[in-house]
């Protein structure tokens, strides 16, 4: 079971695990890991652009990053990933608002 009370700030996290330009990231790397060459092709971005998109979640082990010959690879921590949005409570919260807003809306 990995440890939720690192010293990083949860609410900032969950901001940016759900921001655009992170998710569309993650979501590639959703059922494994990834070459940076396949990610810069697939989402058109450089590998140092990917890098600064994913600093904060690198920095506290989201995703991580190895070196095999001449590759970079990144592969994100399901396990950390999945347990930050079960157990923020924020984020139940944002769940139901947006139901609410959809059924407001329809």
């Amino acid at each position: 079971m990995v440890e939720m009370n690192e010293n990083y700030d949860k609410r900032k996290m969950i901001e940016i695990l759900v921001h655009p330009n992170v998710s569309i990231i993650l979501a590639e790397l959703e059922d494994g890991e990834k070459e940076s060459s396949y990610l810069t092709e697939k989402l058109q971005i450089s590998d140092i652009e990917i890098r600064e998109r994913l600093a904060y979640v690198i920095h506290y082990g989201f995703v991580k990053i190895h070196q095999d010959k001449n590759k970079t690879i990144f592969v994100a921590d399901k396990e950390k990933l999945n347990n930050i949005m079960e157990m923020d409570e924020n984020f139940s919260g944002i769940v139901d608002g947006l139901t609410e807003l959809d059924q407001y809306l329809n």
